[in-house]
């Protein structure tokens, strides 16, 4: 699995005009869901984006984490971060999971990250998302989780 992950200031995701989810001061995950992926997959990617330290402390150092800070968790499904690239001008997406199986592991991460972390919104599975935020720094990472005998 994958999570790209963006510091910010404030971020929120729409579908028709409605707004899904939004919150402040926190991060914004896209997150992908590859062929093989599984559950101890979405347990792990969802430790690192946790626990990833991005936030600065009393020194300006990012040392802090999403769970140290209480802020807010975005978690955006965004099934092209598992494009393959390599060649050509046209991305290739066999490395996707199908779309159900994206779907079951995509809600998997956002179950356990609300039974870790209190404030948790999120974007809707196959909609066509409008996606807004305000990057902070800019502070932007990409995390992969890679399947481990599950």
């Amino acid at each position: 699995m994958i999570a790209l992950i963006q510091r910010v200031s404030e971020a929120s995701v729409r579908v028709d005009g409605e707004i899904l989810g939004r919150i402040g001061t926190g991060l914004l995950a896209l997150v992908a869901v590859e062929r093989g992926d599984g559950e101890a997959a979405a347990a792990r990617l969802v430790e690192r984006v946790l626990d990833y330290r991005v936030f600065p402390d009393a020194q300006g150092r990012m040392n802090r984490s999403l769970a140290e800070l209480d802020g807010g968790l975005l978690a955006v499904p965004q099934f092209t971060l598992a494009a393959d690239t390599k060649k050509g001008t046209r991305p290739g997406f066999s490395r996707a999971a199908p779309p159900d199986e994206g779907e079951r592991l995509f809600q998997r991460f956002v179950t356990l990250a609300r039974a870790r972390h209190a404030r948790v919104e999120t974007g809707r599975f196959g909609a066509d998302m409008k996606v807004q935020l305000v990057n902070d720094g800019p502070v932007t990472f990409w995390l992969q989780v890679k399947p481990q005998g599950e």
